[in-house]
């Protein structure tokens, strides 16, 4: 006879399943496949994922002010340079030389400026003397006549008594003759000076009229002033195209490509190399307009960068596109059969990074995760 059978340790009692390893196996599975699942469902519940995003960044072009040969471009693509570093020289020395033209006929402006200047100056000293000197001489004449008009005065009273004298026989004639011709020579005499006097006054009146010749002189100098200021305009700008023809980095950037060697002639307006910030750069994704309205500026991301898969990239929302990319397209797409199929449109969200472990370089390709909870 044989023994009962032994009950197996995986039955509960009676009516129960037996649990075998794959039946837990299978649980386990089911159990993890559920948190998996609820723990995805979660995040696209609190999160919004992006997996076509890049790092993007200013790119700056510089290009050349002024046409010439390019004599030296010092930088390199991939090199690091500091604001106002040389990165490319344009042949100046025409440019140069003009300017050191320009320099030469202010300096011989100003050497006649100089010269009028002094002859001004000589003019008003003599113009002031000789007016000095013909006024005193009119002066001079004036007391002169004054002087003599009394003389006469006199004369022609002393004339008047010796007539009242002559006619009661005092004296005689001759006595009366002699007071007459005094009188006449006194009036002559009158008359000489008045004459004197009034060249002394014109030749005092041609002193003031030399006076006048100094508003000539001063308008030659004013006329010198404005050719020295316009000489000097053209030399500052030919200074700036000197200044133009050395190029320099406008910002502490990464040099990303250099297009002209030394040696080539460039035209102006002509690029000569394109750089970047490397401290100012930023995560650009393309966010589905369906999911564009759980967005707010300052949400936190967490970026995933596929050229650095084990260093965590943190940022924050910092602007949200006013339009969608579609209309910042080249080619547009008009719908002139009235047949029409919904797309789902993209607006471009800017993401600060706050948190960079590594470099960035623009154009790198990134994932994105936007925490809107």
């Amino acid at each position: 006879m044989g023994s009962p059978p032994r009950r197996s340790i995986w039955t509960a009692g009676r009516g129960r399943l037996a649990l075998g390893p794959r039946t837990l196996a299978v649980v386990a599975i089911v159990l993890l496949a559920l948190a998996w699942g609820g723990r995805e469902l979660y995040l696209r519940l609190t999160h919004i994922y992006e997996y076509d995003a890049r790092v993007t960044a200013d790119i700056v072009t510089i290009s050349s002010r002024a046409d010439g040969w390019v004599v030296d471009v010092p930088v390199r693509e991939g090199m690091r340079v500091e604001a106002g570093q040389v990165v490319a020289r344009i042949d100046d020395r025409v440019a140069k030389l003009r300017s050191d033209a320009l320099k030469a006929q202010i300096e011989g402006v100003r050497a006649e400026r100089t010269r009028l200047r002094a002859e001004r100056r000589l003019s008003l000293n003599q113009s002031e003397a000789l007016a000095r000197t013909r006024t005193s001489a009119v002066q001079a004449r004036e007391k002169a006549l004054a002087a003599l008009k009394s003389d006469l005065d006199l004369a022609k009273l002393e004339l008047e008594r010796n007539r009242a004298l002559f006619s009661s026989r005092v004296i005689n004639e001759r006595q009366l003759q002699v007071a007459q011709a005094l009188v006449d020579k006194l009036e002559s005499q009158i008359l000489q000076l008045r004459a004197e006097h009034e060249q002394a006054q014109n030749s005092l009146e041609e002193a003031k009229v030399e006076q006048d010749k100094l508003g000539v002189i001063d308008a030659q100098i004013a006329a010198l002033d404005h050719q020295v200021a316009n000489l000097a305009a053209q030399m500052h700008q030919q200074n700036v195209d000197v200044e133009d023809r050395t190029i320099k980095s406008p910002i502490p950037a990464v040099i990303d490509r250099t297009f002209v060697l030394p040696g080539e002639y460039v035209q102006a307006g002509q690029r000569i190399l394109l750089l970047h910030n490397p401290a100012e750069v930023w995560v650009e994704a393309n966010i589905k307009e369906t999911q564009i309205g759980r967005l707010k500026l300052g949400q936190k991301v967490a970026i995933s960068v596929d050229a650095y898969p084990d260093d965590r990239f943190v940022g924050r929302v910092a602007r949200i596109g006013s339009a969608t990319t579609a209309r910042f397209a080249l080619l547009p797409t008009p719908n002139p059969s009235g047949n029409f199929t919904k797309i789902t449109q993209r607006l471009p969200v800017k993401i600060d990074l706050i948190e960079m472990p590594k470099p960035l370089t623009p154009g790198m390709m990134v994932e994105v995760e936007i925490d809107v909870r």
